[in-house]
């Protein structure tokens, strides 16, 4: 848009606010967390002209879920938005993932099976204080010019599409209402714009809760008397257990296991409703995630004489959904405002990272005059279709084989490789071009989501197999499994890819073949029969 556009555009919106009460903004975004911080942030740099106001509700940011990243949101903090001195200083560099099994035959943190790194992760990610995070981004976005109301709620926004949004603000003082050409939604869970318009779509097909809080005292994963108890954690290791993000994983359910700076450590724990039970309303919810992980060893022993810390808990039920519109000519949705499937492998902040550039990306394209109708509806498009496609290939009954050490190391490998091989990779190769490119959407992503999935749900189906035979996590004890780690080297990855490949081929040839629909759909003929009934055939 030329400076006389720009000109005309804001005599035309001054015209249309008159009240005392009334403000004019390019843009205003609704939360001062990550997803709203960063894109009031990015815009300034993009162009310092944007007259941006972001609203925030607190007055100070309280910690919250989404501690650890992966490599896209590593990316996207150290190079997108420049944070790599201040995470090196003030947060803890991640080393990777590790998952730790049990079974009966499992007394110990000695005798639990594990899956992780046997070296220091190559690709820079992070385990993070979000509070400290979000105060720094939000920090560097009022130091660029990003005016702030806070604390402020916004309590409704009336949607215009190509023309003026209208916020409407309950201050400390009194009630506003601003005006913007644009509205970024980064409210978070409170999805402000997809429940007000009837956008907001539960995913039922994902029936899982969450409850975590912060403890002290937690034993270090690291610690000398730790390894001279169990001797076993020490053979052919080199790497560093206690920088990990650990999960401690049981039958439809797994913990997280994050370590903060200064001490303390977050524990959370992610049931599927349909699988685990969750303990008694009556009990503190502390004192219902000490209980629950008691029955793992691995959790047992590391939360020994530790204390959770009062107030810093949180409980959600039912943590999947997803909006169905993602952006118009004059709003858009970022972060969690947008969707949420899973915490496992931490993909929000991937989420946020792609839902922001496209949200920079659209004002930008105003700023320069194109077609914004056409830019979102393919938005639209291709984030509803990331999101179905990232939930059929990576967690859509997940939870029935995640317990399973032999299955589950299958998994995580071929997840990770292709992560690496399709989303990742690109991302470093190509730069903040690379946000363009939302998972799952391209045309040459279709195969590889159709592996994926395929192989997600035959994993799920030869767990519920062994289930049935009483041989689900055999293998959960005795077992150490410790990769060289992951790299961008495309040799070392399609090597882990073949590898995997075939060990599945084997595990159907030796097992999977009785899950198969046909199998059971014979199996069933042979009982109608049995039972006199006709055959299906």
């Amino acid at each position: 848009m030329t400076s006389k556009g720009r000109g005309a555009y804001r005599k035309k919106m001054n015209q249309t606010c008159r009240s005392e009460d009334c403000e004019l903004w390019d843009v205003a975004i609704v939360g001062g967390a990550l997803s709203g911080a960063s894109t009031a942030l990015i815009l300034k740099r993009k162009d310092p002209s944007l007259r941006i106001v972001l609203i925030e509700k607190n007055t100070s940011f309280k910690r919250r879920v989404g501690e650890a990243t992966v490599e896209v949101s590593g990316y996207f903090l150290c190079r997108t938005l420049g944070l790599t001195r201040f995470l090196t200083q003030t947060q803890l560099c991640k080393n990777g993932l590790r998952f730790w099994f049990s079974n009966k035959e499992s007394e110990n943190l000695g005798d639990c099976s594990e899956i992780g790194g046997r070296y220091l992760s190559t690709v820079p990610s992070f385990l993070l204080d979000r509070s400290v995070l979000d105060e720094e981004v939000l920090s560097r976005a009022r130091e660029m010019g990003v005016s702030i109301i806070r604390p402020a709620l916004v309590k409704s926004v009336d949607l215009y599409e190509g023309g003026e949004q209208t916020l409407h603000l309950q201050t400390e003082n009194s009630d506003k209402t601003i005006k913007a050409r644009w509205v970024i939604d980064a409210s978070g869970v409170r999805c402000l714009l997809a429940r007000k318009n009837n956008w907001y779509k539960p995913n039922h097909s994902h029936p899982t809760l969450a409850a975590w809080t912060r403890w002290k005292g937690v034993k270090d994963w690291d610690d000398a008397n730790l390894a001279e108890k169990y001797p076993s954690l020490s053979k052919n290791y080199v790497g560093i257990r206690g920088t990990a993000t650990n999960h401690i994983i049981g039958d439809g359910w797994w913990a997280w296991w994050i370590a903060l700076k200064g001490g303390d450590t977050s524990i959370g724990v992610v049931i599927d409703q349909r699988r685990a039970k969750w303990p008694p309303e009556e009990e503190p919810l502390g004192e219902k995630i000490r209980e629950f992980l008691s029955s793992h060893p691995v959790a047992r022993e590391m939360m020994d004489g530790a204390e959770y810390i009062e107030g810093d808990i949180n409980f959600r039920r039912n943590l999947p959904y997803s909006s169905s519109v993602q952006s118009g000519d004059g709003f858009a949705l970022t972060g969690d405002a947008l969707a949420f499937i899973d915490p496992f492998y931490s993909p929000g902040m991937d989420w946020i990272a792609f839902s922001t550039m496209a949200a920079v990306n659209l004002v930008m394209a105003w700023r320069k005059g194109e077609n914004i109708q056409v830019l979102s509806d393919k938005l639209n498009k291709q984030f509803a279709m990331s999101y179905q496609r990232t939930f059929e290939a990576l967690y859509l009954n997940k939870y029935d084989y995640l317990g399973d050490y032999e299955i589950m190391r299958l998994g995580f490998r071929l997840d990770i490789a292709f992560y690496y091989s399709f989303i990742a990779y690109f991302l470093f190769k190509d730069g903040e071009e690379g946000f363009k490119e939302i998972p799952f959407t391209s045309p040459q992503a279709t195969p590889i989501f159709a592996l994926m999935r395929l192989y997600n749900s035959r994993f799920a189906a030869i767990a519920r197999k062994r289930r049935e035979e009483g041989r689900f996590g055999r293998l959960n004890s005795g077992q150490r499994d410790l990769f060289p780690g992951f790299n961008f080297n495309r040799s070392f990855l399609l090597k882990i890819i073949t590898k995997s490949l075939f060990a599945w081929a084997l595990l159907e040839i030796k097992e999977g073949w009785k899950s198969w629909p046909v199998f059971n759909l014979n199996t069933a003929n042979d009982q109608a029969i049995e039972e006199g009934e006709p055959s299906q055939a």
